[in-house]
């Protein structure tokens, strides 16, 4: 049976409001414009994730090459009380408000706000953090960008172990590279996944384009998570790397058409 009756298209807002609670209302507004099911955040404690002397990836780089991990995280860090905002929003909006956990604190904090979870690729192999959201109850939305089939497997069997149904689990393909280069994305990996664990599968996008996307709905996909932004010219680690308005509502459209 199909958890979706259509195929669940996600905003990826992230990290793209930049710190501001203002443009994060304002990616609300623009999800919502474009049909979006869901805008998606992410939430986080930057002293619970990182040292202060991290490094950062290279295509953070860009924006500012002396400033760490840990001062650029911090920057992009909304509070708590910010997030209760963008949820009543979202449900003022009629667009359900999700966000990406990246740690055990933040995770009992949207707890009781959101329906899905969505455990990030760089959770994948964090098991004190799957043991405790397998007891939430929820939906788990599981991307597996940085991982290989055996990490896969051992989440998967931790999820399950601790009590989360199999039928409750979507298992993302996601190539983690910002931007995925298309020779990269290897499609045919979702398919494996969805032969391997009998669930149901999903796309978590990080090439610049739609059509990408829009192959996997036809493959199969039932979640779909694309970066979005509200200009591709604001500073920001993702922002090269997302869909603005315009083309976020142009994917929206061509996956309808698909189906």
């Amino acid at each position: 049976m199909k958890k979706f009756k259509k195929v669940f298209i996600i905003a990826e807002a992230g990290v793209n409001h930049n710190g501001s609670i203002k443009r994060a209302l304002k990616l609300v507004d623009e999800a919502k414009k474009c049909q979006a099911d869901a805008i998606k955040f992410q939430t986080w404690k930057t002293e619970n994730v990182v040292t202060k002397k991290s490094p950062k990836a290279k295509y953070q780089k860009k924006n500012n090459s002396k400033e760490t991990q840990f001062d650029m995280l911090k920057k992009l860090e909304l509070t708590y009380n910010q997030f209760l905002l963008i949820k009543k929003y979202c449900d003022k909006k009629k667009i359900i408000f999700m966000s990406t956990a990246d740690e055990i604190e933040s995770a009992n904090f949207l707890k009781p706000l959101v329906k899905f979870v969505k455990v990030g690729s760089a959770e994948l192999t964090d098991i004190p953090f799957l043991e405790k959201i397998a007891k939430f109850n929820k939906v788990i939305f599981l991307s597996t960008g940085l991982s290989n089939i055996s990490d896969v497997k051992l989440a998967f069997k931790t999820l399950l172990k601790k009590g989360q149904k199999k039928e409750d689990i979507i298992l993302l393909h996601c190539n983690s590279a910002y931007p995925t280069p298309f020779v990269d994305v290897n499609l045919n990996a979702m398919i494996t996944l969805k032969k391997l664990f009998n669930t149901e599968i999903g796309y978590s996008d990080h090439t610049k384009s739609i059509e990408v996307s829009i192959a996997a709905v036809a493959m199969g996909a039932r979640v779909i998570e694309k970066h979005f932004t509200l200009s591709k010219k604001l500073k920001g680690p993702d922002h090269n790397a997302s869909l603005n308005p315009l083309e976020f509502s142009k994917l929206v459209k061509s996956i309808r058409n698909v189906e």
